[in-house]
């Protein structure tokens, strides 16, 4: 049974297997080029965001199961949970976020523990969506 059928959670919004590869997409960025980055002294970058969510759409659709992308995404969120709960220094290092010292929004320096705390409220309204469709 695939969890990637197309039919949207509501009028243009993803599928709730797109949105599970979202999640995923952007657990495995922070690990794999996120932290690397801050690590060797350097700023956090991220991409634009409709390219980079696309490509976890596309991936979603590409007929993997139910079963292993709910595996894959457990296994990368547990991870990212290790990684942050053992690199604090990196965690709470002050760094730029695509150039800029502070979120134009609040003010706050950025750090890597500021966007962990922007990417819970995201994945928390995901979670709302995909509830409301269960």
């Amino acid at each position: 049974m695939l969890i990637c059928e197309k039919k949207p959670i509501a009028e243009g919004k993803a599928s709730v297997g797109e949105i599970i590869s979202h999640l995923k997409n952007w657990d495995t960025y922070i690990l794999s080029t996120i932290i690397p980055a801050i690590k060797n002294g350097k700023g956090m970058v991220f991409p634009d965001f409709n390219s980079f969510n696309k490509i976890a759409y596309e991936y979603a659709r590409s007929g993997i199961s139910k079963d292993c992308l709910l595996d894959e995404f457990k296994q990368t969120r547990t991870l990212l949970v290790e990684t942050l709960l053992n690199e604090s220094d990196v965690v709470a290092r002050h760094v730029t976020a695509n150039g800029l010292e502070t979120c134009p929004h609040t003010g706050i320096p950025y750090s890597l523990l500021y966007i962990i705390h922007e990417f819970i409220d995201h994945d928390n309204h995901h979670k709302n969506q995909i509830l409301t469709v269960l």
